[in-house]
């Protein structure tokens, strides 16, 4: 019988050859070494963010919640694992409103949350407003860009500092240009300590968080067909109708997120009391992040603090997870 033979033009597979060019025969199945090496190739680029992550959040966050059920203070402070366990015993002294600590952190929580929702809704607003104004081109544009964005691209440090500066009452330039320059008050206000010391507060944090929206909401603006305008001003929609029908709903999804972000930046907002302050903040600008500062490391009642801040971490999460299903609701009945 005679062998078959190859068709004209091919030469048949030789395995020798194959391993002598690098290339695998044909018909031949991946390694499992490789195999492996693909499947667990993104948990490997993931593991070094991860491991920051749990040294950088988790662990001070399991660290608190068991410092939490401990009576630690300052004689034990060098050996915290050697204090008493007392349970709930911290928790309930942080919720008992009827006693000095307690009436004192919800003292806190009132005046964070009138901080935050001011801050968050001028910051929107003022962000949305700017957004739609330098939508169309005009000259110099680019520059106002640039000069809107320096709060958000100052370090906090310096810019708060800046602004405690400012709020000084004899040497200050708030005092200067409103009692001096326009005679809106008569003897020059303080601001860094009594009633005004909210308003200073509120007017740095949307000073700073203002930006943040314009540069997100400019974003989103970029996404929105002009078509859709021209249409509009062609039916005869003005200006304000085209922002209501067209350019609010269109922006819907990103304010969604954006107002959540401000909310947790607001209210947890440390920094910004802190420079401005110092570490004991007037009672006006209270807020809940100092509170829990003060009652930790000046008080030196870290079991006390440690409650306050896993009761903190829990009412964030549940606002968040509320705020989610309630806007992830809203959408699902807006496609339906």
């Amino acid at each position: 019988m005679t062998q078959p033979t190859a068709a004209a033009g091919t030469r048949p597979s030789d395995p020798c050859t194959s391993r002598k060019t690098g290339r695998a025969p044909s018909g031949a199945r991946p390694g499992r070494r490789g195999r492996i090496g693909g499947k667990a190739l993104p948990y490997l680029l993931l593991l070094p963010a991860l491991i920051c992550e749990l040294i950088v959040h988790v662990v001070p966050m399991v660290v608190g919640a068991v410092m939490s059920f401990r009576e630690l203070t300052l004689f034990y402070i060098r050996n915290w694992s050697d204090a008493p366990w007392v349970k709930l015993h911290n928790y309930r002294v942080a919720v008992d409103f009827d006693a000095p600590v307690g009436r004192a952190l919800l003292h806190s929580f009132l005046i964070t949350a009138a901080f935050t929702v001011l801050a968050v809704g001028l910051s929107w607003l003022l962000g949305t407003i700017a957004a739609v104004l330098m939508q169309d081109r005009f000259r110099g544009r680019g520059t106002l860009r640039a000069i809107f964005l320096i709060p958000y691209a100052l370090p906090v440090y310096a810019a708060v500092m800046t602004w405690a500066f400012m709020f000084q009452r004899d040497a200050g330039l708030v005092n200067h240009v409103l009692a001096d320059q326009l005679h809106l008050v008569g003897d020059k206000p303080f601001w860094l300590i009594g009633g005004n010391s909210f308003w200073a507060l509120l007017t740095v944090a949307v000073w700073r968080n203002w930006p943040f929206a314009l540069l997100v909401l400019m974003a989103g603006l970029q996404s929105i067909p002009r078509d859709l305008y021209e249409a509009a001003a062609i039916d005869g929609a003005g200006t304000w109708r085209q922002i209501h029908r067209i350019t609010l709903p269109s922006l819907r999804p990103l304010n969604q997120v954006l107002v959540l972000v401000l909310f947790l930046w607001t209210f947890n907002d440390f920094t910004t009391p802190f420079v401005l302050f110092g570490k004991a903040a007037p009672a006006n600008a209270d807020l809940i992040s100092i509170h829990i500062y003060q009652a930790s490391f000046v008080t030196w009642n870290f079991g006390t603090g440690s409650a306050m801040s896993v009761l903190l971490l829990l009412f964030l999460l549940l606002v968040t997870a509320v705020y989610l299903l309630a806007t992830s609701r809203r959408s699902r009945s807006a496609n339906a």
